[in-house]
């Protein structure tokens, strides 16, 4: 048996940890074997109840959800580490750099002072990524050939 602390509140942390103990040695024989391919559909299905919750205006519903959705986003990210691909910190730092290059109008100097201007902002960097990315793709095939 795998001992897990109770608490009266648990945070990210403890989720974090409480996979790993599922998906490690001792742990839960199904989840151990799951990968990005056979957990798919579980966070697609997850964030579509997450959907359903808001719809609904469910705040105890759309609180489920949510940590459905955040379970399957760290599960992937302990199969990740387990395959020494990537973890949740490379996850999260990606997605930090990118919230700071797609605001420049808050942490920059763009102007947009109401929310058009600033999906304006948004949409344009996200624009320039994506053909910075089909470009650099291209480049890469090309090299590889």
């Amino acid at each position: 048996m795998v001992n897990f602390v109770s608490k009266l509140r648990y945070d990210v942390n403890d989720l974090r940890m409480l996979v790993k103990l599922l998906c490690g040695p001792g742990g839960c024989p199904w989840d151990s074997v799951q990968t990005h391919e056979s957990i798919r559909k579980n966070l697609l299905e997850e964030a579509h109840e997450a959907a359903e919750a808001i719809d609904i205006n469910d705040t105890e519903l759309l609180i489920e959800e949510l940590g459905d959705v955040l379970m399957q986003v760290i599960f992937h990210a302990d199969i990740a580490e387990r395959a020494k691909s990537f973890t949740l910190d490379d996850i999260a730092d990606a997605t930090c750099r990118k919230l700071l290059r797609r605001h420049p109008h808050v942490f920059g100097d763009v102007r947009a002072s109401n929310a058009e201007e600033a999906i304006k902002v948004w949409e344009e960097i996200k624009r320039k990524e994506k053909q910075h990315k089909a470009v650099s793709d291209e480049t890469e095939e090309l090299n590889q050939k």
